[in-house]
C-alpha cells in the first residue's frame, strides 16, 4: 500500500527532475508546485484505499408479508426459499416473506382490519374483491398477472368413509336416505361456496332447470347435519369426530393428506366446478412499504414452471398448461369442467345464492335450520 511518505518520498525525486524547469520560474513557484503534487498524490492514494460502498454494500433488506389461505402452506413452503435465493442472486438483496395461513374469509377481513400483507392468495376472487372496495387493492388487479391472477386451481372432491359402505359414487347419492354430508357454511367458508356451487352446477350445467337445481341443493342440506365455520372445523367433524357418510372437500386436501399418509377413499365426480384461486398485491401496502417491484416478482415467480410445480406436487392442479401435462396422471379427468363464469359470475352468484335473504338463507329458512 502506498504511504504519504512514499508519497513525499516520489514529490521530491519529481522535484530534483523538474528543477531545470523550475530555474526559469520565480521562487515562490517552486513550493506551490511540490504542495499541489504531494496533496493530489495523497487524495489518490486515499481514495484508492477506501472502500466502494455501491459494491461493499447491497441493497437494504426487505420483508414482505404473504397472507394466504390455510391449505397453499405446504406449496409456499417449498417456493419462497426458491424466490428469495434467486432475488438475492439476481438483486444482491435479502429478502424475507413472513408468512400467514388460515381461512380465506378470515383472511381477508384481517387484512381490511390492519393486517400489513403486501401479497395476498386467497381461496375466491370475492375475498379480493372485499379489499378492492376498501381501497386496499386497485381495480382490475386480475389483469395485472398471468392467466387472470389464478394461481392454482382444484376441484371438489367426495370424501367417503373406508370401503364406501353408503355406496357414494356420483352427485346424486348425496340425497340418498340413509346418507349424511359434511360440508360448512357457504355464509362463512369461502371453500363452501365453491362446494354450494359445484351442487348447483352438477344440475344446471348438465341440462338441469333452476327448480331442480333448487330442489337438488336443498336435498343436499337436509342431509346435513351440521354447518361448521370453516372447512377446517368440517374436515375435523368428518375425520376426527367421526360425523357424516362423505365429506364435499377440494381435491387438493385430498391429494395432500394421501401424500402425508393419510390416504382416504374419495371419487372426484365427473362434472364439477373449476376451483379458481387468485393472487394480488395489496397496492396500498406495497406503497407504503416500498416493496413493490419485489411484491410483484413474487406473484409473477408463482407463475413459473418451478412454483406451479410445487403447487402440484401439493395437490393443486397448475395453470400453467405445460405442467398441468407432466401432472396429467395426477387428476382424475373431468367431463364437463365449468366455473363461476358459466354460472354468472361472482357478482351475480353473491347476489343471488348468499347475500342476506337470497337462496341458501331461504333454504335453511324452509329447513328450519
Amino acid at each position: 500500500m502506498t504511504t504519504p511518505r512514499d508519497l513525499l518520498s516520489k514529490s521530491r525525486q519529481s522535484t530534483r527532475r523538474l528543477r531545470p524547469w523550475m530555474a526559469n520560474y520565480p521562487g515562490w513557484v517552486v513550493p506551490f508546485v511540490v504542495g499541489f503534487w504531494v496533496l493530489a498524490g495523497m487524495a489518490a492514494c486515499t481514495a484508492s484505499n477506501q472502500p466502494n460502498p455501491t459494491n461493499a454494500v447491497g441493497p437494504k433488506p426487505l420483508e414482505l408479508t404473504l397472507v394466504s389461505y390455510a391449505v397453499t402452506e405446504a406449496a409456499y413452503a417449498k417456493i419462497i426459499p426458491q424466490f428469495t435465493q434467486q432475488w438475492q442472486q439476481e438483486h444482491n438483496q435479502r429478502v424475507t416473506i413472513n408468512q400467514s395461513y388460515g381461512g380465506s374469509g378470515a383472511q381477508a377481513r384481517a387484512v381490511i382490519d390492519g393486517l400489513d400483507a403486501d401479497v395476498v392468495a386467497l381461496s375466491l376472487a370475492p375475498d379480493v374483491d372485499k379489499m378492492a372496495k376498501k381501497g386496499l387493492i386497485k381495480p382490475g388487479w386480475e389483469t395485472r398477472a398471468p392467466n387472470h391472477a389464478i394461481v392454482a386451481k382444484s376441484v371438489v372432491a367426495l370424501v367417503t368413509r373406508p370401503n364406501n359402505p353408503k355406496g357414494i359414487n356420483s352427485w346424486s347419492d348425496l340425497v340418498k336416505d340413509d346418507v349424511q354430508v359434511i360440508t360448512a357454511n357457504p355464509k362463512t367458508s369461502g371453500g363452501a361456496r365453491w362446494n354450494f356451487m359445484a351442487l348447483w352446477g352438477s344440475v344446471t350445467q348438465t341440462g338441469g332447470t333452476t327448480a331442480a337445481a333448487t330442489n337438488f341443493v336443498t336435498q343436499v342440506y337436509q342431509h346435513t347435519p351440521i354447518l361448521p365455520e370453516d372447512s377446517r372445523q368440517a374436515t375435523g367433524a368428518f375425520y376426527r369426530q367421526g360425523q357424516g357418510d362423505v365429506l364435499i372437500d377440494y381435491e387438493n386436501e385430498v391429494l395432500l393428506a394421501k401424500r402425508r399418509g393419510n390416504s382416504q377413499p374419495y371419487l372426484v365426480p365427473e362434472v364439477n366446478i373449476s376451483v379458481d384461486n387468485p393472487v394480488a398485491v395489496v397496492d396500498a401496502n406495497v406503497d407504503k412499504h416500498g416493496t413493490r417491484e419485489v411484491a410483484e416478482a413474487f406473484v409473477k415467480f408463482l407463475f413459473t414452471p418451478f412454483a406451479q410445480r410445487e403447487f402440484a406436487k401439493a395437490g393443486f392442479r397448475p395453470s400453467d398448461p405445460g405442467v398441468a401435462k407432466e401432472f396429467s396422471r395426477q387428476f382424475p379427468q373431468v367431463t364437463k369442467l365449468f366455473t363461476v363464469q358459466d354460472l354468472g359470475g361472482w357478482d351475480v352468484v353473491q347476489k343471488e345464492f348468499f347475500a342476506d335473504g337470497a337462496l341458501f338463507d331461504q333454504i335453511q329458512s324452509k329447513l328450519g335450520q
